[in-house]
């Protein structure tokens, strides 16, 4: 399975005061070992950069996201992200111009997403977003909720 993880599970991965215990944690810690392919992007390497403040934090990140598998957006990426968050907006759910890039690049690369984005959960309900959920009794599932 190949996996694009959001800024907001990286996020609790690389906090102290995280609750290590998070499925979506745990599933990441599980991919990071091997078990899965992990992928990321430029905005969120950029979004946590801007979160973590600290020389050794910002080191560990590029230290980190430099051996994942490395998603560069296309000009049809930023075009069809747009139309994403379109089409979401005329069924009420709002996504930022950020996250319909992430939710685009997952879906043109049939990446499964790993969030905790509530956002995502909903826009999945509208448009081809499959988004990794805590398995019950077997293997991680991606849902379109």
């Amino acid at each position: 399975m190949s996996l694009l993880v959001d800024t907001s599970v990286w996020s609790l991965l690389l906090r102290r005061d995280s609750l290590p215990g998070l499925p979506e944690v745990l599933a990441l810690r599980r991919a990071l070992r091997g078990e899965d392919i992990v992928a990321t992007t430029g905005v969120v390497v950029q979004e946590l950069l801007h979160g973590f403040v600290s020389a050794s934090a910002q080191a560990a990140i590029r230290e980190t996201f430099g051996v994942l598998e490395y998603l560069t957006p296309t000009f049809d990426d930023h075009v069809e992200a747009a139309g994403v968050r379109s089409r979401l907006r005329s069924t009420g759910v709002q996504l930022g111009a950020i996250d319909a890039l992430i939710a685009q690049l997952a879906i043109a690369g049939r990446h499964m997403l790993l969030t905790t984005d509530k956002d995502f959960h909903l826009a999945a309900r509208y448009v081809e977003l499959d988004i990794w959920q805590e398995p019950r009794g077997g293997s991680p599932t991606g849902q379109q909720v």
